[in-house]
C-alpha cells in the first residue's frame, strides 16, 4: 500500500487534491483541514489511505499523520465509511474534534453535516478511550488542526488530576479549560479543584 505521496499540487476542489508525482496525477479525497494546509503549486507530502471495495478504489490524503490516524479510527466505527469520516474531519479542526470526542460532547459532534445524534453517540462510545489516551499529544495552536503539543504545565495538571481520581477525559477537559484562565501547573490544578 501507499503510505504517502510527495509531489506538486496541480488541482484543488472542495473535497479533493490532485498531486503530480513523476508525471502521474493522484487524485486524493481530503478534508477541509488538509485543503487549508496546502497551496496550489506547492510541493507537498500527503499521507494516504487506499480504500478498496468491490466497485470502488479510492485514495484519501492527509497533510498530517495525526489526521490520518484519527481517520483510521473513525472508519472502524460501525456505520462510518471513508466519505463520512472525511466529512467528520472537515467539520472541525483536529483539536476541537478530538476534545469533543474525549469529553463526550454529543451536541458539538451532531452539528457536523450528515452526523446525527445516534451516530455521534456511537462515535463517542467507540473512540472516547482511544482519543483520551492520545489527548496530551493533541495540537493546541491556532492553525488548522494545530501543530504544537499541549504545554508541559497542562500535561502535568492532567496527570495530577488523574492521580486524584478524576477520569482522564474529565481531567483533560478541566485542565485545558483552566489553561485559558491561568498559567502554571499548580495554578491550573487549583483552578480545576475550585471549579468542583
Amino acid at each position: 500500500m501507499y503510505n504517502y505521496i510527495s509531489g506538486k499540487v496541480v488541482a484543488k476542489t472542495a473535497t479533493s487534491l490532485v498531486v503530480d508525482n513523476n508525471g502521474i496525477g493522484y487524485e486524493l479525497g481530503v478534508s477541509g483541514n488538509t485543503l487549508y494546509d496546502v497551496e496550489y503549486g506547492e510541493i507537498v507530502k500527503i499521507y494516504t489511505y487506499m480504500y478498496v471495495r468491490e466497485d470502488e478504489i479510492s485514495l484519501y490524503g492527509f497533510s498530517r499523520l495525526d489526521e490520518k490516524n484519527l481517520f483510521l479510527r473513525l472508519i472502524e466505527v460501525s456505520g462510518i465509511g471513508p466519505k463520512m469520516a472525511m466529512q467528520i474531519l472537515s467539520g472541525y479542526d483536529l483539536k476541537t474534534l478530538t476534545m469533543a470526542i474525549a469529553s463526550g460532547d454529543i451536541k458539538t459532534l451532531a452539528k457536523i453535516k450528515g452526523l446525527g445524534k445516534k451516530t455521534a453517540e456511537l462515535l463517542i462510545v467507540s473512540l472516547k478511550d482511544h482519543v483520551a489516551d492520545d489527548i496530551t499529544l493533541l495540537a493546541m495552536d491556532d492553525g488548522p488542526g494545530g501543530s504544537a503539543i499541549i504545554g508541559e504545565d497542562v500535561a502535568d495538571a492532567i496527570a495530577a488530576l488523574e492521580s486524584l481520581g478524576i477520569a482522564k477525559t474529565e481531567a483533560v477537559k478541566r485542565a485545558t479549560e483552566a489553561a485559558k484562565h491561568v498559567s502554571g501547573a499548580a495554578e491550573i490544578i487549583a483552578y480545576c479543584l475550585r471549579q468542583n
